[in-house]
């Protein structure tokens, strides 16, 4: 799970704070190298100032050999977390999860049928989709609506891994053997490897519009 939080402006709903990132890569030892691996999470408002953009990046360190037949795992579901009133509680979740027709399902944003470590899918009335984009190909980001959500855009598919960590540095930092630090730029122990990402970007009104908000995503499987 990654959690972060974002200031909403009063009057414009301007994202205060900009992006807001967490990442970890393989350290979860429950979930490590697996399909509900969460690498990264962005948060941030979008190209239209109205709107706020959710970002979850799972399966991390695909080789470009094993590109091609990366798969997004139709029994996890990726869960955006959205707590407005400062409890630690989800209020509205953003649910994505992929079908057998490779397209992303994506619900919501909506009040969740319940909060926790469980979650049931939302009503098919916040249930929109896009066909999940196939490997080097352009990216297919409209999404088509399902039924009365208006508003929500989608992406789903493989992608370059956009966070930069020398990991070997990091070692001998910890190892206490690179008593100056980190180098600068450093080695990008990710390049040239990829991640399945979620991106989900929604209106701000759709989850309250003004205020702070805490953010976070979770993986759950199905059971």
């Amino acid at each position: 799970m990654k959690t972060r939080k974002i200031l909403l402006g009063l009057a414009s709903i301007a994202l205060v704070s900009g992006a807001i990132i967490a990442a970890d890569h393989i350290d979860a030892p429950a979930v490590k190298g697996g399909t509900s691996d969460i690498t990264d999470f962005y948060a941030f408002q979008g190209a239209n100032t109205n709107n706020l953009v959710f970002v979850a990046n799972v399966q991390g360190l695909i080789t470009p050999a094993n590109s091609a037949s990366a798969k997004f795992d139709k029994n996890v579901m990726v869960e955006f977390n959205i707590d407005t009133d400062g409890d630690n509680v989800e209020d509205y979740v953003i649910q994505a999860i992929p079908g057998t027709d490779d397209k992303m399902y994506v619900y919501g944003p909506a009040v969740p049928n319940e909060t926790g470590k469980n979650s049931t899918l939302l009503s098919d009335n916040y249930k929109s989709s896009v066909a999940i984009t196939p490997y080097k190909t352009d990216a297919i980001t409209a999404t088509t609506n399902a039924s009365s959500v208006s508003g929500v855009k989608a992406f789903a598919g493989l992608r370059d891994d956009p966070f930069f960590m020398d990991f070997a540095q990091y070692s001998a930092i910890v190892g206490g053997t690179a008593p100056e630090g980190f180098n600068n730029p450093g080695t990008d122990t990710f390049a040239g490897t990829n991640v399945l990402s979620v991106v989900v970007e929604v209106p701000k009104s759709m989850i309250g519009g003004t205020g702070t908000i805490n953010t976070w995503v979770t993986t759950k499987r199905k059971q």
